[in-house]
């Protein structure tokens, strides 16, 4: 080694300083791990679901729907299931429903409390379990049928209009009130309670002229 190294300094001229070659520019980059199979990530759409022809939404396993009253669940079972073959459970939060012998179909707890005495099953052509609950609270759309399925859009279910006329004139209210203010709403209007508000206002403010509001700020 010290022999090649005499003869490298005798072929440099002498007096001129060894050129040490400097790393290339792209080299002192740092070196990015590669990702292998990485896809660009897309994305995830969020929000609510638009739900089904009948308020609620259809699985592999099974389909709800639902009114103001009730929620009606469908599930298809093998040709000749008989009831004696049905596992049936409900309580006021809580719903079991499947085959003996198999693993549960539903198993979960419910969007909001029902009325276990008037909540019913049975089995239609022996090939689908239909399941009846009914609502505790008869004023409200669930967003889910059993918790952990995705949400329904609230704001997009269409009650049946034949089905109005078939109630009370008080809860026939509530209902088209409930219904013009999810339209208000989709479209950036005040909801009814707040046309309320704003007449009231305007007619306290009419009744006393007296009195400066252009400073007044108003939710």
């Amino acid at each position: 080694m010290a022999i090649i190294s005499e003869l490298q300094e005798e072929d440099r001229p002498s007096g001129e300083p060894m050129e040490v070659e400097k790393p290339k520019k792209d080299s002192l980059n740092p070196t990015e791990p590669m990702e292998v199979g990485s896809k660009p990530k897309e994305e995830e759409k969020s929000g609510p679901t638009v739900p089904n022809k009948g308020n609620g939404l259809d699985f592999e396993k099974y389909s709800w729907t639902q009114n103001l009253q009730e929620v009606t669940i469908t599930i298809p079972v093998p040709k000749g299931t008989k009831s004696r073959s049905v596992t049936y459970e409900i309580k006021k939060n809580h719903l079991k429903v499947g085959l003996k012998g198999q693993d549960l179909i539903i198993d979960g707890e419910l969007f909001n409390a029902v009325k276990t005495d008037d909540c019913f099953w049975n089995i239609e052509d022996q090939e689908v379990i239909s399941v009846l609950l009914t609502k505790q609270d008869q004023m409200q759309w669930w967003k889910y049928c059993v918790k952990g399925e995705p949400e329904i859009d609230t704001q997009k279910v269409e009650p049946e209009s034949s089905k109005l006329s078939d109630l009370d004139p008080e809860t026939r209210s509530s209902v088209e009130k409930m219904m013009f203010d999810q339209r208000q709403k989709q479209m950036g209007l005040p909801t009814s309670d707040e046309m309320e508000k704003q007449d009231m206002m305007k007619k306290f403010m009419s009744q006393h002229p007296e009195m400066n509001f252009s400073n007044a700020k108003f939710n």
